[in-house]
């Protein structure tokens, strides 16, 4: 019996392995657009360097966490989001202060919480059904040892 509670003891390990927990790094004012996410700048652009909207912020939260959506931690809710001219979306955006003047917001990487992947999922999938075998095995060499 305390082979079998071992084993569950390292299977209970290996599953804590898995977990990846994503920490937002709120050190900074940021707003998320289309999964990508991008540092608020001092930079105030003019009116002829804006493009048109492109999105808009659907979630503010100044709380630290992980967010799915268009969200930011600096600008509230429905704030609008502009295609600067001449810059790539993949590179800079345009954020709306509500005062008729616009920040640009540097691309800063993906976001960690980005919200549901199926590589990571199958990931999990995976290493759980492996870890079951392996239980599995262990569980059947430790009762054949018994009834020997």
């Amino acid at each position: 019996m305390k082979k079998i509670i071992g084993c569950m003891f390292v299977l209970l390990i290996g599953f804590t392995l898995f977990l990846a927990p994503a920490y937002a790094d709120w050190a900074k004012s940021f707003v998320v657009f289309d999964g990508g996410s991008y540092a608020i700048s001092d930079i105030e652009l003019e009116a002829s360097q804006v493009g048109p909207v492109i999105g808009k912020v659907t979630k503010y939260s100044d709380s630290e966490g992980t967010y799915s959506g268009n969200f930011s931690n600096r600008f509230p809710k429905g704030t609008s989001y502009y295609k600067i001219n001449d810059f790539p979306v993949g590179e800079a955006i345009a954020v709306g202060n509500g005062e008729g003047k616009w920040v640009k917001a540097l691309y800063d990487g993906e976001y960690a919480g980005k919200g549901f992947s199926w590589k990571q999922a199958l990931a999990y999938v995976f290493g759980g059904f492996l870890l079951l075998m392996v239980f599995l095995f262990l569980q059947n060499t430790l009762r054949q040892k018994d009834g020997k």
